[in-house]
């Protein structure tokens, strides 16, 4: 399934993993709710799409499409300054095992999916202009 805009057609999905700062298990599914809710509400701002959210104690998974004109460095730092003030306002015993501001780790996981592996796509433009 591809996705289109006047110039482009396209299919663009990543793999995102945000980390509690010291991986602290402080995320239940109210909290991993209360997350998703927030992604959701910024995400239209940087046409990205959630696909898929599941979550751990310490950390969650995302699956989300965007568009040639995503800026994702920029969403990521406005979703998680965003999401680490209003979480630890709404849920303040989070605020015993992170005391500080942050409620993310600086670093994250981001990878692309989907389409055909890497190899396949590799051979394929090694084997252009041969018959």
């Amino acid at each position: 399934e591809l996705d289109t805009n006047n110039h482009s057609v396209f299919s663009l999905h990543y793999h995102l993993v945000l980390v509690v700062k010291y991986r602290r298990k402080v995320i239940d599914d109210d909290i991993s709710n209360r997350l998703q809710e927030i992604f959701e509400s910024i995400q239209p701002n940087y046409n990205i799409t959630l696909q898929e959210w599941k979550h751990d104690k310490d950390h969650v998974h995302i699956l989300m499409k965007a568009h040639p004109n995503s800026d994702i460095s920029k969403f990521l730092n406005a979703y998680k300054s965003a999401s680490s003030r209003l979480i630890k306002k709404e849920f303040p015993v989070i605020r015993q095992q992170l005391w500080k501001e942050y409620f993310w780790s600086r670093s994250y996981c981001l990878l692309t999916t989907g389409g055909a592996p890497i190899e396949v796509i590799r051979k394929y433009i090694e084997s252009q202009g041969q018959k």
